[in-house]
């Protein structure tokens, strides 16, 4: 999970310290739906890799999950009312891909 972190952190252009435990728990949660929307068990990525495509949804939703802390949309695209929707479809189709892979 910390490799995760590191990612997550370079992902949101982080240098700090002072999130980690709030970006841990989206983390945790981006697992936790990447595991669900695959089908596939609860704490399936603590004991198995994820595939690239995986990591980069998980990726994706944490910082997702960071810029939109009080349920608006967050970041670069914040002035984009379509913009959540479209970082959850990218997130699903990545998922999607990756779906019935086991590594």
């Amino acid at each position: 999970m910390e490799n995760l972190l590191s990612k997550v952190k370079q992902n949101l252009i982080i240098e700090h310290n002072e999130d980690d435990t709030l970006l841990n728990s989206f983390i945790t949660a981006a697992v936790s739906y990447a595991e669900s929307y695959q089908k596939k068990p609860e704490g399936f990525y603590a004991e198995n890799p994820m595939s690239p495509t995986t990591e980069q949804a998980v990726i994706m939703l944490s910082s997702h999950f960071y810029e939109s802390r009080d349920g608006s949309t967050g970041g670069f695209f914040a002035d984009n009312v379509e913009a959540s929707k479209q970082v959850w479809n990218v997130v699903n189709t990545l998922l999607r891909l990756n779906r019935d892979v086991i590594i």
